[in-house]
């Protein structure tokens, strides 16, 4: 497969990026600081500089032609304010649907966060109240597109080792913490699983090795989100 990355030097984007060139395919991470250059080859992927904030239409058509499939892993990252929490988490996320759907590139995984889909919980700042918004604004567009997308709602964010155990189901899942490794990994495992699609998706750390996880999605009625690949 040739997949596209967005946001292609955060730590779950490069962790994925290896695993996928070491099982042979072809990577492509959208990075916006050239000096992230380096990071991305290390780990055998193509770097390309490319803002999605800020980059041409034609610019990023061209990038994501072509591909099998796209990984939204952007994000506006810890400090940001709340503006760019909807510039990046739910912007960033819908110009790259929309690039794919016009690109003819079906497959669209997006990484989201427990607690999307829902009002922030009472007491919550500013900005967490419009990171959740902005994740479940973009939710909400993939979900309209006619692509084969799956949502991925990670946990707590740790980066401890990966234990390669897991709960992956519909909501609602438990909350708890998931090592970055094993997002990683469950994304490897979910790109070329077309029978997520639809499936809106949350993860912790639990007990089920990642590939069989993945699997038993494919068992009817596993996931009430799921929906038939389209035509």
């Amino acid at each position: 497969m040739r997949i596209v990355i967005a946001g292609g030097h955060g730590k779950i984007a490069l962790l994925l990026a290896d695993l996928l060139t070491r099982r042979g395919d072809e990577v492509v991470a959208l990075i916006r600081n050239p000096d992230h250059a380096a990071d991305v080859t290390a780990v055998g992927a193509e770097p390309a500089v490319l803002d999605l904030e800020q980059a041409a239409t034609a610019h990023l058509m061209d990038t994501v032609k072509g591909s099998d499939a796209v990984v939204f892993a952007a994000g506006a990252g810890p400090g940001s304010s709340a503006e760019r929490k909807y510039t990046v988490d739910r912007d960033g996320s819908v110009r790259l649907a929309d690039t794919a759907e016009r690109a003819g590139v079906r497959r669209f995984v997006q990484i989201s966060t427990m607690g999307a889909g829902q009002p922030p919980a009472p007491g919550s700042d500013d900005i967490w109240a419009a990171y959740i918004d902005a994740k479940t604004q973009a939710e909400n567009d993939l979900r309209e597109r006619v692509l084969d997308w799956t949502i991925l709602r990670p946990g707590r964010l740790v980066d401890t080792a990966g234990t390669g155990l897991v709960t992956l189901a519909a909501p609602r899942v438990p909350r708890g913490d998931i090592p970055r490794a094993d997002v990683a990994a469950v994304l490897a495992e979910l790109l070329p699983a077309t029978h997520t699609a639809g499936a809106t998706l949350e993860l912790v750390s639990g007990d089920t090795a990642i590939s069989r996880a993945v699997a038993e999605l494919a068992d009817p009625g596993v996931s009430e989100n799921a929906a038939p690949l389209a035509d």
